[in-house]
């Protein structure tokens, strides 16, 4: 069994078969995903609720991405904190800096990721992360790892690091802070050693597996959209970096998963035992 840790299903792209993608994902055996409900940001803010509301094997989350930081309002905040408290939602994000796009200027990015890791540390959930980095020397991995150690490490609370792009440098202070390690998709990229090494190098018990559908779809489907289904070829990928089995690979980021949000605990259970009748 496998979890997708990071998808954004809300998306147009699966408007034509979005259920036919979700039962394709149930018979590539994913029996849990987190749905990232930070949608186009605000007035979307809901949008992984509405599926985690539908699915006994979907949660969500909540956040605004820093694409769309420049956007926030005080209602905004406001409707967060109210959404928080659904118990479907069990993190925080994804929320964070991209300097590759600059959508929003970076001072708002880092005004916007402050509230909402305060809202969050109120709300007792965990971060998920977004970052990207420019080219140039300004560098959103030094900015956002930062900001984690001084303003959210002290919480104890945790967080994912989703699509990790970094260096080994980068993942060792993340791990040292308390966050888990999820790779995507374009670790099986030609280019991406960097992340073949941080994937080879991570823990295995502090490791998770994604999608971030409806993006990043793995080789050799790449440039196509990608789908929850496709985790399975992420763990393929980092079994054969890591020279283990496929299975060992599932097993422990779907443990790793269940043991950080302990919520998904009871249903992954059910599900286990009930396995040949997928609830959609």
């Amino acid at each position: 069994m496998y979890v997708d840790s990071h998808a954004h299903l809300e998306g147009e792209q699966f408007e034509p078969d979005r259920d036919a993608m979700l039962q394709r994902a149930r018979d590539a055996g994913i029996n849990t995903i987190l749905a990232i409900g930070s949608g186009t940001g605000p007035g979307s803010l809901d949008c992984a609720i509405r599926f985690a509301e539908k699915y006994n094997w979907i949660y969500a989350t909540i956040g605004i991405h820093p694409h769309e930081a420049k956007l926030a309002t005080e209602s905004d905040y406001a409707e967060l904190e109210i959404l928080s408290k659904n118990p479907r939602v069990i993190a925080w994000g994804e929320i964070g800096l991209d300097y590759h796009y600059d959508h929003s200027p970076r001072d708002v990015q880092k005004s916007v990721f402050l509230r909402q890791m305060e809202m969050a540390r109120v709300a007792q959930l965990p971060i998920v992360i977004h970052c990207r980095p420019s080219d140039n020397t300004e560098n959103a991995w030094d900015d956002t790892l930062d900001i984690l150690r001084k303003y959210w490490a002290p919480t104890g609370l945790g967080g994912v690091l989703h699509c990790f792009t970094g260096t080994l440098q980068h993942m060792r202070a993340a791990l040292d802070i308390g966050f888990m390690i999820s790779f995507s998709g374009n670790v099986t990229f030609a280019k991406a050693q960097n992340i073949r090494d941080a994937a080879k190098e991570v823990p295995l018990n502090k490791m998770f597996i994604e999608t971030d559908s409806p993006f990043l779809a793995p080789a050799p489907l790449r440039g196509k959209r990608n789908e929850p289904a496709y985790v399975v070829k992420v763990a393929e990928k980092i079994a054969e970096v890591r020279g283990v089995s496929v299975s060992d690979i599932a097993q422990a980021t779907t443990a790793n998963f269940h043991r950080f949000f302990p919520r998904t605990r009871n249903a992954a259970a059910t599900q286990n035992k009930d396995s040949h009748q997928p609830t959609l």
